[in-house]
C-alpha cells in the first residue's frame, strides 16, 4: 500500500515514524511538508498543494483550514481515501488517530492503526505477553504496553491510561466541548477498554 503525508512544520513526524516501523507492508511514497509562514486566509490553496499526486491513501496532518479543505475536496475528486485525524471535515476525521474505525477502503493502514486491538496471554493474574494487532500510528499503543508486560492485570489496567497519555502526541488543550474530553483523555479510554477486552478473551480462553 502505497501512502502521501502532508503536514506542515513537522505536525506528521511521530506518526510518520510509527506507519515506517509498524507497518512493512506499507510504504510512504511522499512526504509534502509546508514549512513556510501562512496568512490567516488562504485564498489560492492550490499555489502550496500540487494536485498531480496518486497513491492509495492520504494522510492529512496539515493545520490550516483553507489548506485542510482543499487537500479534501482533492481526494475527493480523485476518489483516494484521506484521513485527517482530530480535524472537522469530509473524508475520514476520527477525533484521534487511535479513533479511526475499520474500512475496506483503508486497507492495510485501515487493519494496522486506529481503535486498538491485542492479543493477551496471562499466566494466573500476570501478563505474560501482549501483541499489538492494532494501535495508534504514533507509536503510543506499542510503547505504551511495554510497561503492562509482567503486571499483575489489576495494575496493567491502572497503568496503561498514564502510559498512553505520557506517549500521546496528540494536543491535550483540544477539548471536544460535547464530550468535554481531550483527545489525551479520549487516547487513554481507548486504550484501557481495548486492554479490558483482550484481557477477558484471554482469560475465557484459558478458563479463568
Amino acid at each position: 500500500m502505497e501512502l502521501i503525508v502532508f503536514q506542515e512544520r513537522g505536525s506528521g513526524a511521530q506518526k510518520i515514524e510509527g506507519v515506517q516501523k509498524f507497518a512493512e507492508e506499507i510504504r510512504i511514497i511522499e512526504i509534502v511538508s509546508i514549512d513556510i509562514f501562512l496568512p490567516d486566509f488562504i485564498e489560492n490553496p492550490e499555489d502550496f498543494i500540487n494536485k498531480d499526486f496518486t497513491a492509495d491513501l492520504v494522510l492529512n496532518f496539515l493545520k490550516h483550514p483553507d489548506l485542510v479543505d482543499y487537500l479534501v475536496s482533492l481526494c475527493n475528486v480523485k476518489g483516494i481515501p484521506v484521513v485527517s485525524a482530530g480535524k472537522k471535515c469530509g473524508g475520514f476525521a476520527p477525533f484521534t488517530c487511535c479513533g479511526l474505525g475499520k474500512s475496506r477502503r483503508l486497507g492495510a493502514y485501515g487493519e494496522r492503526f486506529g481503535l486498538p486491538e491485542y492479543k493477551v496471554v496471562l499466566d494466573n493474574d500476570r501478563i505474560v505477553e501482549i501483541e499489538v494487532l492494532r494501535g495508534a500510528p504514533c507509536g503510543a499503543t506499542w510503547d505504551a504496553l511495554l510497561g503492562c508486560i509482567d503486571c499483575s492485570v489489576e495494575e496493567a489496567l491502572t497503568r496503561i491510561p498514564r502510559q498512553v497519555q505520557y506517549f500521546c502526541s496528540a494536543d491535550p488543550s483540544g477539548f471536544d466541548p460535547v464530550s468535554g474530553k481531550s483527545p489525551v483523555h479520549f487516547a487513554g479510554y481507548v486504550h484501557i477498554a481495548a486492554l479490558q477486552k483482550a484481557i477477558a478473551e484471554a482469560g475465557s480462553g484459558s478458563g479463568l
